[in-house]
């Protein structure tokens, strides 16, 4: 790629005089003929402007995700959303690099930014902003020192609870789902603390009936048939996410209960599978698709601006309401 000393030995004018002529100087006073000379020895020599030069620069996008693969096919959520944001980067035409957790490898190459999926601890997200300090983590904020995009568990677990409240619903279970960091210290979960606050502050919370486990089918099918042991049990059931809500659901059928007529459930996650349960899942629809925009968003404005504060995106969620939730109501005005 030739440079502007190469094209000012060629037309024999000066560096200065070439930087001045191909950036287009009105207050260069210079010849047409010296201009042309110019101009002709930069296409000869195939000179690109240093402003097209960064334009046309491969952004690569450093994705570091807390799952591996197995855990991805597990709990299909943080599957969604480094799709996600793999689609974005690839509309956008960026590169991406993409590394997890559970690997002990370097970036074969140096990368413009890292977005980092899931929770991470401060030391480990220390580490990985010695490869590059431009970091976004998605679905979890760690502090005030990174960018971030998260969900709003708070506005989620408010729709879910009053929803029930207006069904009739007064004895809520919450069947909750614990992580843990890469050390194996337990992440605070935003999602039960807003479930424990506003359940509180709406006077309905009892702690007896919130059990927690991982989010898996497996665990939503125990936690579910120790709830069904009690002799007095709640008439409905916030499960963490929809993988939970498919365990409870094949446990209150192994009862000889029926949902929603016996038990009402709604999870968390909405995904693709949940409108077809038998009845459908009333659930929150997580919008992994805004939260892997978002992220990449996020990471682009850091990359053009190199900006020094942080950001904090929180996407919003949508209660879809489906089958899996009984008026009350009806019942009780008939009595």
């Amino acid at each position: 790629m030739a440079t502007i000393k190469e094209i000012a030995e060629k037309a024999g004018v000066s560096s200065a005089a070439v930087s001045r002529v191909l950036n287009f100087d009105d207050a260069l006073s210079v010849s047409e003929e010296t201009k042309r000379k110019i101009f002709e020895a930069a296409e000869e020599l195939e000179y690109v402007p240093v402003r097209k030069r960064r334009k046309e620069k491969k952004v690569r996008i450093g994705l570091f995700h807390w799952y591996d693969r197995k855990k991805e096919l597990e709990d299909p959520y943080y599957l969604y959303i480094r799709l996600a944001i793999e689609k974005i980067c690839e509309k956008k035409g960026y590169q991406v690099l993409r590394w997890n957790a559970s690997e002990d490898q370097v970036l074969s190459e140096p990368v413009d930014g890292i977005i980092a999926v899931g929770k991470f601890e401060e030391k480990e997200l220390h580490k990985i902003s010695e490869l590059n300090s431009r970091i976004v983590v998605c679905d979890f904020a760690p502090g005030d020192e990174y960018d971030a995009v998260i969900v709003d568990y708070r506005d989620a677990v408010r729709k879910v609870l009053d929803y029930f409240i207006e069904m009739g619903h007064t004895s809520i279970g919450y069947l909750g789902g614990d992580e843990t960091y890469g050390s194996g210290i337990k992440v605070s979960a935003l999602r039960d603390e807003s479930f424990k606050e506003y359940a509180s502050f709406m006077e309905i919370y009892q702690e007896e009936y919130c059990v927690y486990g991982s989010f898996t089918h497996e665990d939503g099918y125990l936690l579910m048939k120790e709830m069904l042991k009690k002799k007095v049990r709640p008439t409905a059931f916030f499960c963490g996410n929809d993988n939970m809500a498919i365990g409870a659901y094949k446990a209150i059928y192994e009862a000889g209960l029926s949902i929603p007529e016996d038990i009402s459930i709604v999870g968390f996650n909405d995904l693709p599978g949940s409108k077809y349960m038998t009845p459908s899942l009333s659930t929150i629809r997580v919008y992994t698709e805004y939260l892997g925009e978002a992220a990449v968003d996020l990471l682009e404005e850091k990359i053009e601006s190199n900006r020094k504060y942080t950001k904090k995106v929180i996407i919003p969620v949508q209660l879809k309401k489906r089958d899996s939730v009984k008026d009350c109501k009806e019942l009780k005005v008939d009595k």
